[in-house]
């Protein structure tokens, strides 16, 4: 040891002490000790990982993704609204409009999927196989059914006599755009929620960190999405508005645990940086800021600002993402922090 460097030696030194503690004990306290060039960053503040690259690749999905999100769950708890219309007894024209909101919404997203893909054949190609433990594959495929099922009780809905004319009763139209509006809603639910699912069962420090409050809470947002999108619409009913209000209760709930848990490492993305603002204003105009607005009855700026937070929403959630794969402090204590 005498040729080494006076840091190579005290690095040795401390590894035989290690080892005498060990066939002792049977354990070892302590930190251990700092590899000289080793590929674990000696500094857990450091911004690179494993020699000079992060622990975790950050996503690389494209802005069609957050949009993607956002008019998918829109279009999915649109399908929930419809078919509670029909149980309730609700105007036939609010549940036309709110399954022409999930058929509309069921047309763009693959739209907006195929341009992050950057070609339909891998699209298609998501097609091809059904991987139940997948989300992707569960959200490809669920997005293919909900499609079906909306034109379906859409078209059901309608009040052209065209499947009068074709055979079929009144009656067995009634049966069948139940049965559909059924279908859509189902699988509009787990449109909805199932980014949530994506995101958490990744390895994205900040996503796996949360991975049972995301499903909730994108849920819960796309719901009053759903609720604002057919208020501007121009159905202005009790029921919405009921809807608005204890959603934007719940959301200004999770706001506050959120940042309640500003200290602790496995959130830090959801709180600093670019992501943090936009997440922050997000919570704002889905939470707090539309409750006080549709208490003092400012029902369409509330629905408006209901919306535009929940479009930040998601774009905060894949932005944090990013900035959490990039922190390997935040990627290490997410191994020994509990899921949220």
């Amino acid at each position: 040891m005498q040729g080494k460097p006076p840091e190579a030696r005290a690095t040795e030194a401390r590894l035989d002490a290690l080892r005498e503690e060990a066939r002792e004990t049977g354990t070892v306290g302590g930190g251990g000790a700092a590899i000289v060039g080793g590929p674990i960053p000696r500094d857990p503040t450091a911004v690179s990982g494993y020699y000079g690259q992060p622990i975790v690749k950050p996503p690389v999905w494209t802005w069609q993704v957050g949009l993607y999100f956002f008019v998918g769950g829109t279009a999915g708890m649109s399908g929930v609204i419809a078919l509670a219309g029909l149980v309730t007894g609700q105007p036939i024209d609010l549940v036309r409009a709110a399954l022409g909101v999930a058929l509309a919404g069921a047309v763009i997203s693959p739209i907006l999927l195929i341009a992050d893909l950057g070609r339909p054949t891998r699209f298609l190609n998501m097609l091809r196989v059904f991987k139940w433990r997948s989300a992707m594959s569960m959200g490809v495929w669920t997005l293919l059914l909900f499609s079906g099922f909306a034109a379906s009780a859409r078209l059901l809905t309608e009040r052209s006599g065209l499947l009068t004319q074709l055979g079929v009763s009144p009656i067995a139209q009634r049966g069948l755009a139940f049965i559909f509006t059924i279908g859509t809603a189902l699988f509009g639910v787990v449109l909805a929620t199932y980014p949530g699912v994506l995101l958490g069962a990744t390895a994205i420090p900040a996503w796996s960190a949360h991975h049972r409050l995301l499903p909730f809470h994108f849920g819960v947002v796309a719901l009053g999405s759903a609720g604002a999108t057919l208020e501007l619409l121009g159905f202005r009913m009790a029921a919405l508005n009921a809807i608005g209000l204890t959603v934007a209760a719940v959301e200004t709930t999770v706001g506050a645990w959120i940042e309640l848990r500003r200290r602790d490492a496995t959130a830090r993305a959801l709180h600093t940086g670019a992501a943090g603002r936009l997440l922050r204003t997000a919570a704002l105009m889905t939470g707090p800021v539309p409750l006080l607005l549709r208490l003092f009855g400012r029902v369409p700026i509330a629905a408006v600002c209901f919306l535009l937070g929940a479009v930040l929403s998601r774009y905060g959630w894949l932005l944090a993402g990013r900035f959490s794969a990039l922190d390997p402090e935040e990627a290490l204590a997410t191994q020994r922090a509990p899921s949220a």
